[in-house]
């Protein structure tokens, strides 16, 4: 089976850059001996890209219940389910642990704290800390972080950030010294719980750019990690891998063509590449995604979706674009612009290795 044999719109993977991506990140953490890497599989969201990215069921990451759920049950035990906890999940997560697992959960409120504290089951919980990114997270010198892990007692598991604000740098310099105000940061935290006598076996930390990037990590237990595996057009940018090295994108099919305004309508749109603009802050603006060709190379004019409607996507380029090359049928792939969310509107992953032919067809864990 061919890419020109598939429906479309559809997702397409390749194994190759996956796998160079993969293991560029592997490289950047063995520069830390002792460093464990728990790749966030909330991106791939697959058995089969967790079989490469965690092998022999090694720690991992995750966003949902349902990823949770799914690999636990396929062999992955170690899970840090890195959402912030309710009271009313609690019993979920604590079922899996029952049947063999040992997912572990965060919490940066007291409340939520004392619920894992007074619950039942099996539950081990990391207090979440805020090292820049003003999401989620107590400050590590403020009296929340104490009064959260006094409450959760000795379900408390250790500490964990996330440096999302690593995504304002544009350079591996501007990105290393993100990573070390977190590795300060949450080192800090770490330190004041020992202090006081509470045992803080992980310390973790993360994004893809900090931990490609980071100098040092002295202090850190782990690291969490995940639009690395597949990159994207932002990603690229700055510099958390090489700009061609791109995993996924969107297989489409030409349905319009205006010569007159220089334009194509592909049948994907907002719903099959999602509405995400981050490039909009990137050196180069690719709108809605760049446009290659079916076998994954550039066209004249460097085309993008420029708009995206709920099922259409229309094509601009700066030069002409090859009509006579583009019937209406023809295929065309379309780089995201953050994969995360562009993968989470398919099913399914149609695998290729460097060319048109699709040697695999790989599920994805949707849902929540």
């Amino acid at each position: 089976m061919t890419l020109d044999d598939l429906p479309t719109p559809c997702l397409v993977l390749d194994l190759g850059v996956l796998k160079r991506n993969l293991a560029l990140m592997q490289a950047a953490v063995a520069r830390f001996p002792g460093l464990t890497l728990r790749p966030h599989m909330k991106t791939a969201k697959s058995i089969e890209v967790a079989r490469l990215a965690a092998p022999d069921f090694g720690p991992i990451t995750v966003s949902t219940l349902a990823e949770a759920r799914t690999f636990a049950e396929a062999g992955w035990r170690d899970q840090i389910y890195a959402v912030g906890i309710t009271p009313a999940k609690l019993d979920a997560v604590a079922a899996l642990n029952a049947a063999g697992a040992a997912v572990k959960v965060i919490t940066d409120d007291v409340e939520a704290a004392r619920a894992i504290a007074a619950h039942p089951g099996g539950l081990q919980a990391l207090v979440e800390v805020d090292v820049g990114e003003a999401r989620g997270g107590v400050a590590p010198d403020g009296g929340a972080l104490p009064e959260i892990a006094a409450a959760l007692g000795p379900r408390l598991a250790g500490v964990l950030s996330h440096s999302g604000h690593s995504y304002a740098g544009r350079s591996p310099a501007e990105m290393a010294a993100i990573a070390e105000a977190e590795r300060l940061a949450i080192t800090a935290a770490a330190a004041r719980l020992r202090e006081g006598g509470l045992a803080v076996p992980i310390v973790s930390l993360g994004s893809s750019p900090t931990a490609m990037h980071a100098a040092r990590m002295d202090g850190v237990t782990e690291v969490r990690a995940g639009v690395y595996m597949f990159g994207d057009l932002f990603q690229g940018q700055i510099a958390t891998h090489p700009l061609d090295d791109i995993a996924v994108t969107v297989l489409a099919s030409v349905i319009g063509r205006r010569p007159d305004r220089n334009t194509l309508l592909l049948d994907a749109g907002a719903l099959a590449l999602s509405k995400d603009r981050s490039t909009q802050a990137a050196p180069r603006d690719w709108g809605f995604g760049r446009v290659l060709d079916a076998a994954g190379h550039p066209l004249p004019g460097e085309p993008m979706v420029a708009r995206a409607y709920q099922e259409h996507g229309e094509v601009h380029a700066a030069a002409p674009l090859p009509f006579a090359a583009l019937p209406v049928g023809a295929r065309l792939r379309v780089v995201p612009n953050h994969s995360c969310l562009t993968a989470a509107a398919h099913d399914r992953y149609h695998v290729v290795e460097g060319d048109e032919q699709v040697i695999a067809t790989w599920n994805r864990v949707n849902g929540w």
